[in-house]
């Protein structure tokens, strides 16, 4: 058993440093392209640089995006980070520092 256990411990270390990590990046590369092909106009997005819009068309490889009421650019499919949900409004505001009023 004590002459087999260098081999053993190579083997470890190549699942650990080699498999492992490619299926990770291979799950997270599944990810990407799911969320690419789910775009769709009127969806508000987020891209790599952290630029935030609303998909106003889609190209087989492009994506424009409406940053500003009128102002429309384009990106590569790839540049898209991820999909955003506006943020709940709640009625009552429950900022530290202000009362139901909105008040200071």
């Amino acid at each position: 058993m004590d002459k087999y256990f260098p081999f053993i411990l190579l083997a470890l270390a190549v699942v650990l440093l080699f498999v492992l990590p490619a299926r990770q990046r291979k799950r997270m590369a599944e990810k990407q392209q799911s969320l690419q092909q789910s775009l769709a106009v009127g969806t508000p997005v987020m891209t790599t640089s952290g630029l935030q819009g609303t998909v106003a068309r889609l190209g087989d490889g492009t994506v424009d995006l409406e940053i500003a009421p009128g102002v429309v650019v384009t990106f590569v499919r790839q540049a898209i980070l991820e999909v955003r949900t506006p943020a709940a409004e709640s009625a009552d505001d429950d900022t530290p520092g202000r009362s139901a009023d909105g008040t200071l």
